[in-house]
């Protein structure tokens, strides 16, 4: 494990993400990947006024205590994001055409992602955080969104608003403002903060 890491065993992140996977273990925080089998939508019927930040932070500490339960004393990191477009929360698309639509709502309008972690530990949770980015797509055409959808293939799917900025999705945008971390979904520099006030990762 890394030489900065000081937990006896790697953090446990209830997240299938490959991005917040490669995220944490490129700042030296070793992961031990149990995606949190929870149904989200359900979940996000029961959160009291159905904010999009609100939503994010209520599914990362569903998550964390859900997968803390299964790990007693392991640390457990849990992540979500949402979408907002004034005020609507966007979901990850299912079909190509429900990407489309997305891709057609966002066009020439800015958006907010809210990235939520919650740390947990044999059910409870020690820690939460929500961070925001501002992000402003250019007015593109159906045409481009055609071209788009052919290029990115599936991966469209796996993302909220059905794009990656770390590919080919930074070809939708004009205007981005916030952390880098935040836009991929794992924040890094509160939770760094976080695990240093810890004692888990060298202050």
């Amino acid at each position: 494990m890394s030489g900065l890491w000081r937990g006896e065993a790697p953090l446990v992140l209830a997240s299938a993400s490959r991005i917040r996977k490669a995220l944490a273990e490129s700042a030296g925080i070793p992961v031990e990947v149990q995606p949190a089998e929870v149904d989200e939508r359900v979940a996000e019927k029961a959160v009291p006024g159905s904010k999009p930040e609100d939503i994010a932070q209520a599914l990362a500490v569903l998550k964390a205590e859900y997968v803390s339960r299964r790990f007693p004393d392991r640390y457990v990191l849990g992540a979500d994001q949402t979408l907002d477009l004034g005020g609507v929360c966007l979901h990850k698309p299912v079909t190509r055409q429900q990407a489309a639509d997305q891709l057609a709502m966002l066009a020439g309008r800015q958006h907010r992602l809210h990235a939520a972690m919650a740390l947990a530990i044999n059910g409870h949770t020690l820690w939460r955080t929500a961070e925001m980015a501002r992000l402003t797509t250019r007015p593109y055409s159906a045409a481009f969104i055609h071209a788009y959808l052919d290029d990115a293939g599936d991966d469209v799917l796996r993302s909220v608003g059905a794009y990656q900025l770390e590919g080919l999705g930074i070809h939708l945008f004009e205007k981005i403002e916030g952390d880098h971390t935040i836009i991929l979904g794992l924040p890094l520099l509160p939770l760094l903060r976080q695990l240093r006030n810890m004692g888990l990762v060298h202050a």
